[in-house]
C-alpha cells in the first residue's frame, strides 16, 4: 500500500516508529496530486514548497485547506473572481492551531461557498473521484474530492447547510460539521455568519477525532467562539453504543428520498441495533420548513456579507468606469458568479422594506422552533440518525442550471445549521452503480465526543475503506 492510501494515524505510527519519515510521506502525496489533479481538479492553488516546509522545520502531517479559510502568504480566492489574487495578510485562527502541518494547496469549492455541487467555482470544476462524470458534492467538494482520491490525508472544510457532510457522502468519506462555536471563524470568509462552521474531512473517524482535537477551542477573536473545558476527542472512540438511545425522524425517510439510500439507511439501523443500541422512530415536524428558512437566513446574511466586495475595499475592480455608481456595478457584476448574484438579490429581497417581516423575521422565528424541537427530542434521544443526502452523487450539468434542484440537495442537512448543532456523515455503502452512500448522526449541542463513538463503532463493524475504494482508469487492481 502507498503512503498516501495510509490513514493520518496509520502514517503517525509508522512515523513514531522511525519506518518513514515526513519527506517520504510529502514526496508520496506529491506524486499522488501529479498523477490524479489532472483528472481529478480538487486543487484551485498547490503549494509547490511543500518540501521547502519540512525543511524548515515543520513536523505535523500534511493537510488540504478548503480555499475560503486565509492562510497568510498563500492565495485565499474563494474560488471567485473576485478575490482571484487576494493573498491574506493573516492566518485564520485554525491555521495558526495547525501552523506545524505542511500545507499540500487550497482546495476547490462553490464560489463563496454558495452551492451543492462545486460546479459553482470561477476556476475549474472539481469530479467525483467514484466516477469522473459525477459531481464531488459542495461546497467543499475540492476538500472531499482530493481526500477520496488520496491527494491529502485530510483536509479542513466549512459547513453552512451541509457543505461538509453532504460531498463527504458523495466521495464516501468522513465529514463532521462541529458545534456552532467550537470551532473558531476568524479567519474563514463569511458566507453567512450565524450558519458557518469550519470542520474536518477526513478519511476514517479517528482522523476525524484527531483533527477536532487541533481546531477545537475558545478564540477572542471570534464573538461566537464558545469556552467549555478542553476535551480528547480520541479518548473514548471504542465505547460502544449498547443502550444508547437513537431516533429515526420519519420526515427524512419521506418523498424525494431515493430508495436505495432510504434502504441503506435502515440497514445502519438495523447494525446499531444488533450492537446494542434502542432504535425508534420520531417526528421533526420543523423539517418541512427548515430549507425555506435556511434560504432566506443565508441569502440575508450573504447579501449583508458580501456588501464590502465592491472593487473599492475589497476583490476585483472593473476597468474604465466613468463614476463611482458605474465601478460599483460593473465590479460586482463582473467579480460574481451567476449563483452568488442570485443570492445577493435574494437576500437583498428578504431584507428590504416592506418584504422584512414577511420573509426574514419569520425565518427567525421559526429557527426558533426549530432548535426548541430538537432540544425536545435530545431530551428523549442521544442522537438522530438520517440520510447525509437525498440521493448519490449525480452528473456534471445536470442540476447547475436548475437552482431549485440543487437547493433541495440540502434536505437532510440545513436544520443542523439553523439549529447550531453537531453532525457527521460516514460512509455505509455503494449504490447499484458504484457510487457511495452516507448516513448523518445528529447530536444535541457539544456531544461531538458522542457523535464520534458511534460513527466508530459503526466504521470498525463494516469496514468500508477495506472493501470499497475509488478505481481510476489507470489505478492498479
Amino acid at each position: 500500500m502507498e503512503l498516501c492510501e495510509l490513514t493520518v494515524h496509520e502514517l503517525e505510527e509508522k512515523l513514531n516508529k522511525k519506518e518513514i519519515n515526513l519527506k517520504d510521506i510529502v514526496k508520496s502525496y506529491e506524486q499522488r496530486i501529479r498523477e490524479k489533479e489532472p483528472e481529478v481538479q480538487a486543487f484551485v492553488s498547490i503549494n509547490e514548497d511543500a518540501q521547502k516546509q519540512v525543511e524548515q522545520g515543520k513536523t505535523g502531517i500534511p493537510i488540504g485547506i478548503k480555499d475560503n479559510i486565509c492562510t497568510k502568504g498563500i492565495k485565499t480566492t474563494c474560488s471567485s473572481k473576485m478575490l482571484e489574487n487576494f493573498v491574506s495578510p493573516y492566518d485564520a485562527t485554525v491555521m495558526e492551531k495547525l501552523q506545524n502541518h505542511v500545507i499540500l494547496g487550497k482546495l476547490n469549492m462553490d464560489e463563496f461557498a454558495m452551492g451543492a455541487s462545486t460546479e459553482y467555482s470561477a476556476f475549474k470544476k472539481t469530479h467525483n473521484p467514484w466516477n469522473l462524470s459525477k459531481v464531488p458534492g459542495g461546497s467543499s467538494g475540492g476538500s472531499a474530492a482530493a481526500v477520496s482520491a488520496d491527494m491529502v490525508p485530510w483536509a479542513l472544510g466549512s459547513d453552512t447547510g451541509g457543505s461538509i457532510r453532504q460531498p463527504s457522502s458523495f466521495c464516501g468519506v468522513v465529514g463532521l460539521k462541529p458545534t456552532y462555536g467550537l470551532v473558531s471563524r476568524y479567519g474563514l470568509v463569511a458566507f453567512a455568519s450565524s450558519l458557518d462552521q469550519i470542520g474536518p474531512i477526513t478519511k476514517d473517524v479517528t482522523d476525524c477525532a484527531i483533527l477536532l482535537n487541533k481546531i477545537a477551542g475558545y478564540d477572542e477573536k471570534d464573538s461566537t467562539s464558545i469556552k467549555i473545558q478542553p476535551k480528547d476527542y480520541t479518548k473514548n472512540l471504542q465505547k460502544g453504543v449498547k443502550e444508547l438511545k437513537i431516533g429515526i425522524p420519519k420526515e427524512y425517510f419521506g418523498e424525494g428520498i431515493n430508495n436505495e439510500v432510504r434502504e441503506a439507511i435502515l440497514q445502519v439501523a438495523k447494525k446499531y441495533e444488533q450492537m446494542g443500541a434502542i432504535i425508534e422512530e420520531c417526528n421533526v415536524a420543523t423539517t418541512n420548513y427548515a430549507l425555506a428558512t435556511y434560504y432566506i437566513i443565508a441569502c440575508a446574511e450573504a447579501s449583508s456579507n458580501l456588501g464590502r466586495f465592491d472593487g473599492i475595499r475589497y476583490g476585483y475592480r472593473a476597468e474604465h468606469c466613468n463614476n463611482i455608481k458605474e465601478l460599483y456595478r460593473n465590479s460586482r457584476s463582473e467579480g460574481f458568479g451567476q449563483e452568488v448574484k442570485r443570492r445577493i438579490i435574494l437576500g437583498t429581497y428578504v431584507l428590504s422594506s416592506g418584504y422584512y417581516d414577511a420573509y426574514y423575521k419569520k425565518a427567525q422565528k421559526v429557527r426558533t422552533q426549530v432548535k426548541q424541537e430538537f432540544k425536545r427530542l435530545f431530551e428523549k434521544y442521544d442522537l438522530l440518525l438520517t440520510p447525509t443526502s437525498p440521493t448519490v452523487a449525480f452528473n456534471i450539468g445536470t442540476k447547475s442550471n436548475n437552482p431549485l434542484e440543487m437547493y433541495l440537495a440540502d434536505i437532510c442537512t440545513v436544520s443542523i445549521n439553523i439549529a447550531g448543532l453537531p453532525a457527521i456523515s460516514i460512509p455505509c455503502g455503494l449504490d447499484k452503480d458504484g457510487m457511495p452512500i452516507g448516513f448523518q448522526l445528529i447530536g444535541n449541542s457539544f456531544s461531538e465526543e458522542k457523535l464520534l463513538y458511534t460513527a466508530y463503532a459503526y466504521e470498525k463493524e463494516e469496514n468500508f475503506r477495506e472493501k470499497y475504494k475509488p478505481q481510476f482508469k489507470n489505478d492498479k487492481t
